[in-house]
This record gives structure tokens, C-alpha cells and sequence, in this order.
């Protein structure tokens, strides 16, 4: 397994009088390590700082297994919330005390109550989930085989993956892939996809880069392999188009295209 990424988004950390902003905060976690949260303190040190005086010191902590991770409430009076952002309203409430509870989504928001008006959250992307080849449903267990590739066709990260592969799709082969500002502006037609960010979006690529489709980025000293973002894009498209992972019954999952293109092409068919 790829073990866990946690993102903490700036400003989501809380903003206590007297306490420095911070900026964004991204922990990569492999299998059997732990990551701690709260407000911490130089006796008790935190990976995840968050500033509220209504957050313990140290509030809670994420442990990676194999297969998923493990959320333990330190606080002695407050439950905290496990959001699943991409699903239909689904929470976990992982009362006051409770240690280890198995989380079950594959991108999860973590809420803990504050004082103020908003609360402090952070983001969890789990350990890549497996599935069984539908074509092995039924075969002896020595024989079943998983997917090379585990995308979730329901998430927001698949809808940004289908937007960079839109263009050639399409069969506009000399077009660019689109930037961060196209795909949110693509993707707002969606109501899941309403409040999505350029911030967000670029989460959901090196999440699709680095874990899901694992591919090898350029780094920004590579001659000739261009700028090391578009050079990740790019590797996204080529990977998931060469191995049919986003084809085009997948642009029925974007919102209707408008304007000149949009008529010109419902002209054709």
C-alpha cells in the first residue's frame, strides 16, 4: 500500500489571538507510522499543529496500517468528526477517549470543534483501495487478481482526471492540458464540484501522480522534460489514456460543454 497523505489546507488550522498563522501542512505516513495533532507545546511536540484554545495539546493522533488508517480521540470531553467529502453526507463520530477506530473512506475530512464560528479541520487521503477483477468474480481465491490501477469513478479526483484528458479525447491533440483555473472552471457546473478550488484541484493531481497512478515525475533540473508541473500532467494524460483508465463514455461524468466548441461539436454528431 502507498500508506496516507494528510493536508492541512491554510487557514484550516485555527487562528487563536496571539498564535502565528500557518501555511499548508502535507504528511506523507507509511504502514505502522504515526502522525500526532493538537495544539502541542514544546513539551509535547505535534506533526499537525492546530491553534484554538478549545484543542488539547495533543488532541489526537493518525496511525497507518496496511490497508487503511486508524483515528484515537485524546480529548476527555470533545468527539470529533470523520466526513466522507465525496459521498452523500457519511460521518464517523469518534467519541471522547476512543482509541484506534478503522476509517473507512478513501479521502476523509477530519472536524474538531472550536470556539469560534468555524471549525479546525484537516484532510486524510487513505492507503490506495484494492478491488477484485470483475472478471475473476467467482474464481478460486489463489486466483484472484486486482486492479493495476484502483480509481474510484464516483470521487472528485477521477472528474479532475477526466478533465485533463478531456482535450484529447475530443481529438484536439495539439491542445495543451488544461490548467488548475480550466478544470475548476470546467468542473463548476458540477454541484459536488461548486466549491472546488484551485488549491484543491492540485491536491487531487499529485494525489492522482503520486498515488493512484504512481507515476515518475520529472524533477525541475531535467533538460528537455519541461516545467515539472506540466510535465505531471502531462504523465497523468498519457498514462491514463495508454492504459484506457479515463475513455470516452467518462465525458458523460462532465458537465455539458457550452459555447461555440460546444455547438460546433453537437453539430457533427
Amino acid at each position: 500500500m502507498s500508506g496516507v497523505v494528510v493536508h492541512l489546507p491554510p487557514g484550516s488550522g485555527g487562528t487563536d489571538p496571539g498564535e502565528p498563522r500557518d501555511g499548508a501542512v502535507t504528511l506523507r505516513l507509511g504502514p505502522g507510522e504515526v502522525a500526532r495533532f493538537g495544539r502541542g507545546s514544546t513539551s509535547v511536540p505535534v506533526e499537525l499543529r492546530l491553534s484554538d484554545a478549545a484543542i488539547s495539546r495533543l488532541a489526537g493522533e493518525i496511525r497507518v496500517t496496511d490497508d487503511h488508517w486508524q483515528l484515537t480521540n485524546h480529548s476527555a470531553a470533545h468527539s470529533y468528526l470523520v466526513e466522507n467529502p465525496e459521498g452523500a453526507g457519511e460521518y464517523l463520530r469518534v467519541p471522547p477517549r476512543r482509541v484506534g477506530v478503522p476509517i473507512p473512506f478513501e479521502f476523509s475530512r477530519v472536524v474538531l470543534p472550536t470556539r469560534g464560528d468555524v471549525p479546525v479541520s484537516f484532510q486524510v487521503f487513505a492507503p490506495d483501495h484494492v478491488y477484485l477483477d470483475p472478471d475473476a468474480t467467482g474464481a478460486p481465491w489463489g486466483n484472484h487478481t486486482v486492479t493495476a490501477y484502483s480509481l474510484d469513478e464516483t470521487a472528485t479526483y477521477f472528474l479532475v482526471l477526466v478533465a485533463l484528458c478531456e482535450p484529447r479525447l475530443r481529438d484536439q491533440s495539439r491542445v495543451a492540458v488544461p490548467t488548475t483555473p480550466r478544470i475548476v472552471e470546467r468542473l463548476s457546473g458540477l454541484a459536488p464540484c461548486r466549491t472546488l478550488t484551485a488549491r484543491a484541484v492540485s491536491s487531487h493531481i499529485d494525489y492522482l501522480a503520486e498515488e493512484k497512478l504512481r507515476i515518475g515525475v520529472p524533477s525541475p533540473g531535467d533538460h528537455g522534460k519541461g516545467d515539472r508541473r506540466n510535465g505531471k500532467r502531462e504523465e497523468i494524460v498519457a498514462l491514463a489514456l495508454r492504459f484506457g483508465l479515463v475513455r470516452e463514455e467518462h465525458l458523460a461524468l462532465l458537465p455539458p460543454l457550452t459555447g461555440a466548441g460546444g455547438r460546433e461539436r453537437q453539430a457533427e454528431r
